[in-house]
């Protein structure tokens, strides 16, 4: 079995839209969560998202743009994004975001995977570092999560008595490329198939990854897609200016 993984989002169309157009043959949809906010087509990524299957894991900007999360722990640009959002959703847009479940949630047809927004402790905790993963690493049942939230492509792993962390290494900054990544037997991972909709690792290309359930290779992906569409969007909503700057610099 082959799942695309997407996390993310963040209401960017045209990012989206790149990354199904760039990712291989896939069997089964599995979306990390965050699927608003931050970008100017909410409504229209929701279509589209539901449009490619049934598993989702809600993330904090779906809870804030729905009024589940309170804003006081958002920093301004998020909470007027998340305000803004909140007013263009559809009410069955409104409705289905608030339905999302909350991870951690099994992944459909291979129960040694699972799926959450932020750590399988704490939908809403970063996962930055070793040290904010070897506790989940060593707590874990489930051999394998699959998390996002951090916008940070990559992961970590725990074999034994080691734990450490990796990042795709690419050699273009502006051309689709794939890295793969052999599972290892015996191993725990944690692993972030990146942010489709506002990297944050410097590269601001679109995010995303494969995940091959007989061969164990996850095939991380980077896509480009047109940035200056999804600036514009950003700018003729009004939205603060910094939310659409920043997608030039995948920060």
């Amino acid at each position: 079995m082959r799942i695309l993984l997407l996390s993310d989002i963040h209401a960017n169309l045209e990012a989206l839209e790149a990354c199904l157009a760039a990712a291989p043959s896939f069997d089964l949809v599995a979306n990390l969560g965050d699927i608003v906010g931050y970008g100017a087509s909410p409504n229209e990524v929701i279509d589209r998202s539901r449009s490619l299957g049934k598993i989702f894991v809600r993330g904090n900007h779906d809870k804030a743009a729905t009024g589940l999360l309170d804003l006081e722990d958002f920093n301004t640009l998020a909470a007027t994004a998340a305000i803004w959002t909140r007013d263009q959703l559809t009410p069955a847009h409104h409705e289905w975001l608030v339905s999302l479940p909350q991870g951690p949630r099994s992944l459909e047809g291979f129960p040694q995977a699972q799926l959450v927004h932020g750590s399988p402790e704490d939908e809403d905790a970063y996962i930055v570092s070793i040290g904010d993963a070897l506790v989940p690493l060593l707590a874990l049942a489930t051999p394998l999560t699959f998390f996002g939230h951090t916008h940070l492509q990559g992961g970590f792993f725990a074999n034994g008595n080691s734990a450490d962390g990796f990042r795709p290494e690419y050699r273009t900054i502006g051309q689709a490329e794939s890295v793969s990544l052999q599972l290892k037997p015996d191993t725990r991972y944690l692993i972030n198939p990146g942010s489709i909709g506002q990297p944050r690792d410097g590269d601001w290309r679109a995010a995303f990854a494969l995940f091959d359930t007989d061969a164990q290779v996850v095939h991380f992906h980077r896509a480009p897609y047109n940035l200056k569409a999804a600036q514009d969007r950003i700018f003729a909503a009004n939205l603060p200016p910094r939310l659409a700057t920043r997608l030039a610099a995948g920060r």
